[in-house]
């Protein structure tokens, strides 16, 4: 059964790595996934990057390259076509825990990167808030050893992603808390549902009445109760059908 956007005031989307799958990116869980390369875990973790900033931008930037030359798949459109149709009155916010913009790429407006973005960056030591936009090098081999830095105090730039041991970005989960508190339904798409404290959304958005809906290739083991409904099989395919 379709679901009807107009019977909901407040739609909240969560989003995993599983989203950009058919995009040609790679999930993080999962038997091919990125978490199954050792040097992954490695250089995802705060340490690494001040122990050794060059293999992480090169690692980083390899990354960055595959996003950018990713395009939006079909459930990308999707979710910023409903966006696109949301009336007055009504909200719609889209949390992702990927750093691609893919989502961005595909037109969505109201997006919270939980985890932050490849595509920004932030200075390593004493100015935490700034910003900075940082070129995208095409040729990301020939400038692998160049770490950028900050044109303020001259420290390692670092891209603007959690790393493992930190903290989410305060503003990204404020604004999440504060949509899951308001929505009155909840789908969440191709995450594993095992990363804290998007995790616990489902139950957050549950515990204030909203619908909640889990869009994924395969079911959750175990399965996760707090979901009212599970619409299993590849989301570019089912998240056209979920709102046919």
């Amino acid at each position: 059964m379709s679901l009807k956007i107009k019977d909901y005031k407040s739609i909240t989307v969560l989003t995993g790595a599983g989203i950009s799958v058919a995009s040609g990116l790679r999930s993080f869980r999962g038997p091919n996934g990125l978490w199954s390369d050792p040097d992954t875990e490695r250089l995802s973790k705060a340490q690494s990057f001040r122990e050794d900033p060059a293999n992480c931008w090169r690692f980083w930037g390899g990354f960055r390259e595959q996003a950018y030359a990713a395009e939006p798949n079909q459930a990308h459109l999707v979710l910023a076509q409903l966006e696109s149709k949301i009336g007055p009155g009504h909200k719609f916010t889209l949390i992702t825990q990927n750093i691609d913009e893919l989502h961005q790429k595909a037109g969505s407006k109201s997006v919270v990167e939980l985890h932050g973005s490849l595509f920004k960056t932030r200075c390593s030591a004493s100015h935490p808030d700034g910003k900075c936009d940082l070129p995208l090098y095409r040729d990301i081999e020939s400038h692998a050893d160049a770490v950028p830095h900050c044109p303020r105090c001259a420290a390692a730039l670092r891209p603007d992603i959690v790393l493992f041991d930190e903290m989410l970005p305060a503003e990204a989960e404020w604004l999440s808390k504060k949509a899951l508190r308001d929505c009155d339904l909840f789908i969440a798409v191709g995450t594993s549902g095992t990363v804290s404290p998007a995790a616990h959304f489902v139950e957050w958005a549950k515990y204030v009445g909203a619908h909640t809906v889990l869009v994924n290739l395969e079911a959750m083991n175990p399965p996760n109760r707090a979901f009212d409904r599970e619409v299993l099989g590849p989301a570019e395919e089912t998240l056209a059908t979920l709102f046919g």
